[in-house]
């Protein structure tokens, strides 16, 4: 297990300095100069090519990479264009929020989906399987961005229970807290949930057509424990996978729906990043979001040894 583990993160070396590579050039190479956009309206030549100069921007491609790397390799992520703080400052101020979003969405979504999921499997056929394959359908067909400002319209807007946007950390107290992180959590929970629901039902399907199931039944065990204990343990495998693959759901969903409830999380600073050609900020962003998913394919993958005791590397 050790070597595999090993093996694994060693593996992600060339993963993260592919991605390195893709985000430099991508940003480098589309249209649009930083410099311009600093300077602003009614800047002169020589002001544009102070700013250049300044910022590394004159220099050659590679010497820029290479100057990039070498910064990376230190933990430093480089200075924001436009704020003049370290990137690594700016994401340690923005990191709560997204955090706190992330973490009550999870929660929502495997509250919601697992249930819904394995009550669709023992029903298969009857309403309740229709009804909730159709909330998984509506669920993952829906944008994000519409789901919010509907959520918004109802339950800020026409019965005035909630905050229209905006996020107070728990420490401020868990009421705030609470009430202004639940609209945005459900917003992107749906999505998510939606997934795992329809992941979770046809597993359990399979799962429940099996013999050891059959003999479970004829043991005289209970709903319960035949569905919990033997059916879905045996199917969390595939369920395990698609939440560790649903975090790139999370990522991208977290961008929208703090933009559409004004959450000043890591989404918010990636978004502030593009409209402003703030390379740093884009650059580090793109490396750090996908560092977790690349963690979390790991944790995903070492999860398999102890849900299944057959699998071993």
């Amino acid at each position: 297990m050790f070597a595999y583990v090993v093996r694994r993160i060693l593996a992600t070396v060339p993963v993260m300095g592919v991605v390195a590579v893709f985000v430099f050039a991508l940003l480098h190479l589309t249209p649009g100069d930083p410099a311009v956009m600093i300077a602003g309206d009614i800047a002169t030549e020589a002001d544009i090519a102070a700013i250049r100069a300044k910022l590394g921007l004159d220099e050659s491609l590679h010497i820029q990479f290479g100057t990039w790397i070498g910064s990376l390799l230190r933990g430093d992520l480089g200075i924001s264009i436009f704020t003049n703080l370290p990137v690594t400052r700016l994401i340690e101020q923005r990191l709560e929020p997204t955090l706190a979003l992330t973490v009550t969405t999870l929660i929502v979504s495997l509250a919601i989906a697992i249930p819904l999921g394995v009550v669709a499997a023992w029903k298969a056929g009857t309403w309740i399987d229709s009804a909730v394959m159709t909330f998984a359908v509506l669920g993952f067909s829906v944008p994000v961005f519409v789901l919010g400002l509907v959520l918004i319209l109802v339950f800020s807007l026409s019965l005035d229970w909630l905050p229209v946007q905006g996020y107070t950390p728990i420490r401020q107290g868990f009421g705030p807290f609470l009430a202004n992180i639940i609209l945005p959590s459900v917003t992107l929970g749906v999505v998510y949930a939606a997934l795992i629901a329809r992941i979770t039902r046809a597993t359990m399907l399979d799962v429940l057509a099996q013999d050891y199931i059959r003999t479970a039944e004829a043991k005289g065990l209970g709903t319960g424990a035949v569905l919990l204990g033997h059916a879905l343990k045996n199917a969390s495998v595939p369920i395990v996978t698609v939440v560790g693959i649903g975090i790139a759901l999370l990522i991208s969903g977290a961008i929208v729906t703090e933009t559409v409830f004004a959450i000043p999380g890591l989404g918010r600073l990636t978004v502030d990043g593009i409209l402003k050609r703030d390379y740093p900020i884009i650059q580090g962003m793109v490396l750090l979001f996908s560092g977790i998913y690349v963690l979390i394919n790991l944790l995903v993958d070492l999860s398999y040894m102890f849900l299944d005791p057959r699998i071993r590397y």
